[in-house]
């Protein structure tokens, strides 16, 4: 399927927004059949930077008005407002409406734009700024196949992206990879700490702990080999790597995994309990 005619409107231009335009760009969608809606200048000049043949405007009814696809990219706590604005306003017949606004659930976006419009909700991770990301997806039951595809390949821009079956999974898709970067951000940051502790030159122990870091994944993807089978053919009996190991498994380091994960799929649940809006009068749903 040719999505090359498809009219992308963005709703918001900040850092997710022009991850997904610069992936959009890079993949060969026109420029001209991409637009941007966003009351700061400062970020529609960002967007402008990417590529000059960009729409942009500064009220979003314009872009609603003609775009095949419409792309949610604002804070969740301005979404309700921006929402309901959008679903008041003129707007194409099946209009796909895509949200990547974290904890905003189906069931509200339902009871902004009505049970019979076509819902996905996206949940992208900071990599997609630089084409790495991975998303996880969630239909509601007024997505028909084509349309799908059509999110799978807006979602796809900035990396990979998986679907899934069950809604109630995106809280656990949030701690897990949502939130996940700034799991491994942090463990980068200790270890060039501990590493500049040992003795090492700043810029010795940063560039030691990224690439070991960037190294690793990788084996990982690129072997398709499991993450405790490499640990294992690493750990010599008595070796370094064991002394380092005991020394996690002393902290209980599998249960802080898991009691944060556990945190972060609580607080994401939490923050999707808003009761949903109900649709404008006057809009036919």
């Amino acid at each position: 399927m040719s999505f090359e005619n498809l009219a992308i409107g963005m709703i918001g231009g900040g850092n997710m927004a022009r991850a997904l335009v610069r992936g959009l760009l890079q993949a060969g969608h026109p420029a001209g059949r991409i637009h941007v809606a966003d009351p700061d200048p400062a970020q529609l000049e960002q967007v402008v930077a990417l590529h000059a043949g960009v729409g942009i405007h500064a009220d979003n009814r314009e872009v609603a008005r003609t775009a095949d696809v419409l792309v949610l990219a604002v804070k969740p706590q301005l979404m309700a407002d921006v929402a309901r604005q959008l679903a008041a306003g003129p707007r194409r017949d099946r209009q796909l409406i895509l949200s990547v606004a974290a904890g905003i659930t189906l069931d509200s976006l339902r009871g902004w734009f009505g049970a019979a419009a076509p819902l996905v909700r996206v949940m992208p991770n900071q990599p997609a700024t630089i084409g790495a990301g991975i998303s996880g997806l969630a239909a509601s039951a007024s997505v028909g196949a084509a349309e799908r595809q059509v999110a799978q390949y807006i979602a796809a821009a900035t990396g990979r992206a998986v679907w899934l079956q069950d809604e109630s999974l995106m809280d656990a898709v949030t701690a897990v990879s949502g939130s996940g970067p700034a799991y491994f951000y942090l463990l980068m940051e200790h270890m060039e700490r501990a590493a500049i502790e040992l003795g090492l030159p700043p810029d010795l122990a940063a560039a030691l702990t990224r690439e070991t870091a960037l190294g690793a994944a990788r084996v990982v993807i690129e072997t398709r080999a499991e993450p405790g089978g490499l640990r294992a053919a690493v750990t010599s009996p008595g070796g370094t790597t064991a002394a380092a190991l005991r020394v996690f498994e002393a902290a209980n380091l599998a249960a802080i995994v898991r009691q944060a994960l556990a945190a972060a799929r609580d607080r994401s649940a939490e923050l999707g309990r808003t009761p949903p809006a109900k649709p404008p009068p006057g809009r036919k749903k």
